[in-house]
């Protein structure tokens, strides 16, 4: 499964205002409700701070990748925001998270979630796509170069 899949560019934020990871996340999980593709907002977001408890999902490098999988959704859903001043996501290099991608996938389909996870890796692993998404400032700028990026480095 590609990113490009899933990604609309109404589930991107820009900028994200929440001060806090749990606020950041709300934020994104809060445009995920509004395009109707999750109903069950409170168990989810139980799931992914479930998910959170066990170990960050501050990958470092200003990324941060919060996800989980749950029984409550039968497709993969993504939203992606940008912090401007960035927020701790207790990442393994201490920086504040800048660009979150809030990854959710249904209980059942572990290896499409690994690929998923494998794949937004590969493309902000890249400095140069880190940078650009910090100059970037509409969603609808954010979503092409993703999708660009996507189909760049991952052939």
């Amino acid at each position: 499964m590609k990113l490009s899949e899933i990604l609309q560019e109404s589930l991107i934020k820009y900028p994200l205002k929440g001060t806090v990871k749990v606020e950041v996340i709300e934020e994104l999980l809060e445009e995920l409700v509004k395009n109707q593709l999750i109903q069950q907002r409170d168990e989810v977001l139980d799931a992914i701070l479930e998910r959170e408890r066990l170990m960050t999902t501050g990958v470092g490098h200003g990324v941060a990748i919060p996800h989980c999988r749950t029984q409550l959704i039968q497709n993969f859903v993504i939203a992606i925001g940008v912090h401007p001043e960035g927020v701790d996501f207790e990442s393994f290099d201490h920086k504040p998270a800048h660009i979150v991608f809030l990854l959710i996938g249904p209980n059942d389909q572990h290896g499409t979630h690994l690929r998923l996870l494998t794949r937004i890796s590969r493309i902000i692993s890249q400095p140069h796509v880190r940078d650009a998404l910090l100059q970037l400032k509409t969603p609808a700028e954010i979503y092409q170069f993703l999708i660009d990026q996507e189909s760049t480095l991952i052939n």
